[in-house]
């Protein structure tokens, strides 16, 4: 690693780990709240590619969990798009307080 020590690095996911938490409960339209779960789980693979490279220099297992990780979200975005452009197809809005029941 750099001359950037670890709290450097903690500080960073830890801010975009809680501006994501905050972004989730305080955001009422859809694609924010998955913007904003994609935020926490980027601080996630941070930690873990961190953690990897100060306690095992030498391995990549962090990493490779890490990629894992990003695919997940990927498959996780592309289905979570899906269902809200269905709910706006059917609702014609992609806001949480309007969408109070769902149809079949």
């Amino acid at each position: 690693m750099n001359n950037i020590p670890l709290e450097a690095y903690l500080i960073v996911s830890t801010i975009m780990f809680f501006v994501g938490v905050y972004g989730f409960l305080a955001r009422r339209n859809l694609l924010t709240i998955l913007m904003s779960l994609e935020l926490m789980l980027n601080a996630v693979d941070m930690n873990f590619a961190v953690f990897n490279r100060i306690l095992f220099p030498g391995q990549l297992d962090g990493f490779f969990f890490t990629l894992f990780i990003i695919g997940i979200s990927a498959a996780e975005t592309a289905l979570a798009i899906a269902i809200i452009i269905d709910i706006y197809r059917n609702v014609k809005n992609i806001f949480v307080d309007d969408i109070n029941k769902m149809k079949y």
